[in-house]
């Protein structure tokens, strides 16, 4: 069955700022900031949350169905996509919108600013995914990934009521939910993803606990960047996985996509959540070491000598037994 994706498609503009912002902070100023950064270089790459996550899919071995709202200028993009196993049959047009747009700069400690123009992804808000299903047939799970916040609300209550497995992704629109907001999106998940700033914002902002969090889903996935991820179940001992070793790190633009998309696909090819994991660290690896957020390319071998490189043999012959009986 396969994995549906919704959330965000767009153009990333990424620049690089030699410096730190932080050095250029009044703190008793911020309330009239005024400040610009001469960057130099920029890299316009193929971005959005929901479309990184499909790439990343696709590059293990899945067919996921992308499901987002974009404008006639993504033709080109989507043709992308195509090429690499990405389902596009479900996109919204928009007749008016270009497509959504993401500018960001990056410092040399990796802080980041930036600004996301939605254009055509606030029509999400008009997708359904009962269509999705009657074309594609029974879905495995529903990626509730960044997007418009009326269109997350809505995919998040069709699952429920429909009975669809979903991942709540909240991550980048939770610094304008309320309390009430976040709990709508995240209850009922089969999964949670999140940052560890983020999982702490999802905490103060509902008012839960970590342990109320876990009565509300089933499974929470924290990535901790260099220090690995943490997976939390209810009435289980919390559990981390290092990050792939010898990385150096370029841009971390779109690595908690390709996490979620390594993670996804793993736990979709019926491996443990460990050996999830630890495929979608091997794939942020591959991410965080370039610019763009679908500029990598493995083979399949390729990606199990670096798994088995990183975890250890044992851990490897489960994933080859996945990745290459596939390929």
């Amino acid at each position: 069955m396969p994995l549906a994706v919704t959330g965000s498609v767009a153009t990333d503009h990424l620049m690089s700022f030699r410096g730190k912002f932080a050095d250029s902070l009044v703190v008793d100023q911020l309330d009239k900031i005024a400040l610009s950064f001469l960057v130099e270089d920029l890299e316009v790459r193929r971005g959005g949350c929901a479309a990184n996550i499909a790439f990343g899919l696709a590059a293990l071995g899945e067919r996921p169905v992308l499901v987002a709202a974009v404008g006639e200028d993504v033709a080109d993009y989507r043709s992308w996509l195509e090429r690499h196993g990405v389902d596009c049959e479900s996109l919204h047009y928009s007749d008016t919108r270009h497509t959504a747009r993401f500018i960001c700069t990056t410092d040399d400690s990796h802080a980041q600013i930036a600004s996301f123009y939605a254009g055509a992804m606030s029509e999400a808000r008009e997708i359904e995914l009962r269509p999705v299903q009657a074309r594609v047939g029974d879905l495995d799970l529903v990626v509730v990934a960044p997007n418009d916040p009326e269109a997350m609300l809505r995919h998040t209550q069709e699952c429920r009521s429909r009975g669809y497995r979903f991942a709540a992704d909240p991550s980048q629109q939770l610094a304008w939910s309320d309390g009430d907001t976040i709990q709508r999106l995240i209850d009922g998940a089969t999964y949670l993803f999140s940052n560890e700033y983020e999982a702490a914002l999802i905490e103060q902002k509902t008012g839960w606990s970590a342990a109320e969090v876990l009565d509300h889903v089933e499974t929470r996935v924290v990535t901790l960047g260099p220090a690995g991820v943490r997976v939390e179940r209810r009435d289980v001992a919390p559990w981390t996985v290092g990050a792939v070793p010898g990385v150096t790190a370029v841009e971390p633009t779109g690595v908690g996509d390709a996490f979620r998309a390594g993670f996804l696909a793993a736990v979709a090819a019926g491996l443990t959540q460990e050996r999830a994991a630890q495929s979608g660290c091997v794939l942020a690896a591959y991410v965080v070491e370039g610019v763009g957020t679908q500029e990598y390319a493995f083979t399949s071998q390729q990606f199990c000598r670096r798994f088995e490189g990183a975890y250890g043999d044992k851990a490897a012959v489960e994933v080859a037994g996945w990745l290459l009986a596939d390929h």
